[in-house]
Parts: C-alpha cells; sequence; structure tokens
C-alpha cells in the first residue's frame, strides 16, 4: 500500500516538473521570437514617404518590391508615425481579418479620424453601424429598390455624352456614384443645384482626405475642414426636416425611402453618429466604386476580346428582354452577367482600389517565427497579394478569363480580398459589383470608346487618373 502511495506521489511530482518545465519552454521560445526584419527610417517620419510615393496602380510599386525582395513578404518598418509590421503574405492578411476584434482591430491615423469624424464606420473600432448598413443594403432591398435606381441613373449619365467630344470618364463615374448615392441617403435628386453644390464641396473634401494633414489657412487639409462642416451642414438640415414629416405623418409603416430616413426610424443612434455615419459611408461607397467603374472602362478599351465577349453576353440578355416584352433589368438579367462578373473581379484584383487596410495589434501575436508585438500597428497589402504571381498567373495581365468557373481555384479565390474580409467585409460590396454590371450593361450596348489621350491608373495610395481618363465615345 505504502508502495503504491509513494507510486502515485512521484507520478504528481514527475507531471508536476513536466508541466512547469514546459511552460517555462513556451515562454522561453516566446522570448527567441524575433522581430520581422526591416528598418525605421528617418526619425518621426520614418519611410512613410517612401511607401506612399506614387505607383502605377497595376504595380505593388518599387517601395514594396525593394522590401519584399530585401526582407520577405513579413518586414517591420516605421510608417505613418509609428512601429508597423507590413504584411505581402496571403495568409497573414487572412488571419488579420478573421481575428478582428479579438487580436487586432482598426486604427486609421489620427488625420483620417479628423476628417471623416470619430464616428466614422471607416475608423470606429467594433461593428456599431454594421447591422444598419446590412439591413438597409440588403439582398431583397438591392433587388427591389436599388437594381431600379442603379439602370436609372446609369442611363442618366450615358445619355448625357456627347459622341466624338473628349470627356473624363473618371469625372462622370464619379458624377454617377455620387448622385446615386446621394439620392439613395438623402433622397436627393441628380443635377438639382443643392446636389451639385454638394457635389462641389465632396470633391473639396476628397483633396484633403488624401492630402498631408496641414491644418494651416489654404492647404487641402483646411479646405476639406471646412467642406467637412458645409456637407455636414446640408446633411443635419435633411435631417431636420425628414423628423417633421416623420411627425407629421400618420403611419409609422410607410416604407423607408433612403438610409436617413430607416436610421432615424430604427436606430437610437446620436446626431452625431449619424452624421459621420452618412458622410463616412458617402465617402466608402462612392470613391470605391466610380474608381471601379473607371479602372473597367480603361482595361476594357485595351482589351477588345473581353469587349467582344460582354457584348455578346448582354445581346443575348437584351435578346430575352424584347422576347418577353421587357425594358427594365431585373434580378435574374443580373445573375446572367456571369462575363462581366468575371471583369468585374478581374478589374478588382489588378486595379486594386482598397490597396491595404490599418490595423492595430491587441497582443502579442505569434506568425511564422516572427513576433508581431502588442500595440504595433500591421498593415495588411492586399495589391502584393493579388499580383502575387505564385498565386496568379501573369498576375500583370488583364485576363477575366481567369474567374471563369472551368479555370478558377481555390487559391484564386482565397487569396482575393477587394472588400477586405472577416467581421469588417464591407457591407456595399454586392452593392458595388451590381453598379458596375449594371452601368457596364448599358455602355456596352450603346457606345464603343476610346481614349482621347494617353493616362494610367496611379496609387496615390488612392487610385486616381492624372489626366482623369479622357475618352471619347461613339454610337453602336
Amino acid at each position: 500500500m505504502s508502495m503504491l502511495k509513494f507510486s502515485v506521489e512521484f507520478l504528481l511530482i514527475l507531471l508536476t516538473v513536466a508541466l512547469f518545465l514546459s511552460v517555462k519552454l513556451v515562454k522561453w521560445k516566446r522570448k527567441q521570437l524575433k522581430l520581422p526584419p526591416g528598418r525605421q527610417g528617418w526619425p518621426f517620419v520614418g519611410e512613410t514617404f517612401g511607401y506612399l510615393k506614387p505607383h502605377p496602380a497595376t504595380s505593388v510599386g518599387h517601395f514594396m518590391e525593394q522590401h519584399v525582395s530585401r526582407y520577405g513578404k513579413i518586414y517591420r518598418s516605421n510608417l505613418f508615425g509609428e512601429p508597423t509590421i507590413v504584411s505581402a503574405d496571403a495568409g497573414l492578411n487572412r488571419f488579420i481579418l478573421q481575428n478582428e476584434g479579438k487580436l487586432f482591430e482598426c486604427s486609421y491615423p489620427s488625420s483620417i479620424g479628423g476628417i471623416l469624424g470619430k464616428w466614422s464606420m471607416l475608423v470606429l473600432v467594433g461593428d456599431m453601424h454594421a447591422n444598419y448598413l446590412l439591413n438597409f443594403m440588403s439582398s431583397v432591398r438591392l433587388r427591389s429598390h436599388l437594381l431600379p435606381e442603379v439602370e436609372r441613373h446609369s442611363l442618366l449619365v450615358l445619355r448625357s455624352w456627347i459622341h466624338g467630344s473628349p470627356f473624363s470618364a473618371l469625372e462622370e463615374a464619379k458624377r454617377f456614384t455620387f448622385n446615386l448615392m446621394v439620392k439613395n441617403i438623402m433622397s436627393m435628386e441628380p443635377y438639382e443645384a443643392k446636389t451639385e453644390k454638394l457635389r462641389l464641396e465632396y470633391i473639396t473634401f476628397m483633396k484633403g482626405v488624401i492630402s498631408a494633414p496641414l491644418n494651416f489657412p489654404g492647404t487641402p487639409y483646411w479646405k476639406a475642414l471646412k467642406s467637412r462642416s458645409n456637407i455636414l451642414n446640408v446633411i443635419e438640415q435633411k435631417m431636420q426636416e425628414r423628423m417633421e414629416e416623420m411627425r407629421e405623418q400618420e403611419r409609422d409603416e410607410e416604407v423607408d425611402d433612403d438610409l436617413l430616413s430607416w436610421v432615424l426610424k430604427h436606430s437610437k443612434l446620436s446626431k452625431e453618429q449619424i452624421l459621420d455615419l452618412l458622410l463616412s459611408l458617402l465617402f466608402a461607397s462612392h470613391e470605391t466604386s466610380s474608381v471601379a467603374l473607371a479602372l473597367a472602362i480603361f482595361f476594357l478599351e485595351s482589351c477588345p476580346k473581353a469587349v467582344q465577349r460582354l457584348q455578346e453576353e448582354h445581346k443575348e440578355i437584351q435578346r430575352k428582354k424584347l422576347q418577353r416584352a421587357e425594358s427594365s433589368l431585373n434580378w435574374e438579367d443580373y445573375k446572367e452577367m456571369e462575363f462581366t462578373q468575371c471583369v468585374i473581379n478581374e478589374t478588382l484584383r489588378l486595379g486594386n482600389v482598397v490597396r491595404f487596410v490599418h490595423r492595430k495589434v491587441l497582443q502579442d501575436v505569434e506568425y511564422k517565427g516572427y513576433k508581431i508585438p502588442c500595440g504595433w500597428k500591421i498593415l495588411p497589402v492586399f495589391a502584393t497579394v493579388h499580383l502575387d504571381a505564385s498565386l496568379y498567373d501573369d498576375p500583370h495581365q488583364f485576363n477575366p478569363w481567369r474567374w471563369q468557373k472551368n479555370g478558377v481555384t481555390s487559391a484564386t479565390t482565397n487569396n482575393f480580398m477587394p472588400y477586405g474580409g472577416g467581421p469588417r467585409l464591407c457591407a456595399g460590396s454586392e452593392l458595388a459589383k451590381l453598379e458596375l454590371a449594371v452601368f457596364l450593361h448599358h455602355l456596352l450596348l450603346s457606345y464603343r470608346w476610346e481614349l482621347a489621350e494617353p493616362d494610367q491608373p496611379l496609387a496615390f495610395p488612392f487610385i486616381e487618373f492624372p489626366r482623369g481618363l479622357p475618352i471619347k465615345v461613339y454610337p453602336i
């Protein structure tokens, strides 16, 4: 009996020692973990200027090429005034997005928060706005309300074009998406004086968002802050009008025609929160969709084979509609635009409208033998993954056929993150694809186009065409 008791006690001692040693070993291994290789650059600014240096949007740029070649796909730097881990690694990018709110959180530079507002959905930590946007942009609403609106606004823009005269395709794309969004956010009609005035304020506002945060009279940032105030005044005035209308209504069951009404009826957000939400939604939805549309026009102009395939698809949709004596597009028509979706995916992959996002590390993370320290910034760079030759064949070539069902692979889709991913996946991604598909449908059936003068998309890091993408159109 005493021998058995001794054996049990000895076994417990061994287990305790083993547990102690294993804990010590884990701690020792963590101490041995090293930071990713890299450099800090200049005091204060670090390597920010090199990182943000303009380069062709269809490339990763000299800075990223040089750093990935020298340090690998995960490296450290000092960007935007903070120690930063930069990730060109597809697996780490997915890991970051999937662990939003657990190991990482949204963390944009304070200058962005200062101009978009502390309650902006872009800079706000958590998902306070997500439910409102997902409900407002639900699949039911996309089919019943937003699809007809997208088609109406597409036709308004396309029918205003003058044949044979050069104009900026980028500005027309921005006009289309801006008018569409202010209509669905605040029920403002296109081409009215108030709408045009707001659009011009928004142009000034956007120039400040992408400028250096120098708040001195005359600087783009200073002008943008003034435009922000003017834009918020318009939204606040619309809020007051809408609240008065709602008080006068006898029934509360009426259809919510725009996001402003929906938020006022169904949320408990404060006035400041609503203002920042609507402003940031206008920024996010208008800017990304318009640039994506301009990129599609640019890529297709130099790919006549893709244009021919698209025209065949859309003429077939048009033929079926004529047989059914229908004029407007419906959801079934949209779902038949299969090659169009391939073109949209390839445009987003090659053009990289959202090149990277800002995140902050909430606790020490180990990845591939590297230590990613708590408190550091981390930037998952999507562009480097989308242009990675180990993941995409001939990645700098515009090739929509790579997205067809018989050619697409799990590596192609798993590493494709044009709208982010995880809990913060862009709520308006489906609306954005709908906008592109419907606009291209009517463009391809109405016009052929050519560049009026050479131009190309550059990353600043926001995508911009230096000449505005000047084109000429001719009726088919």
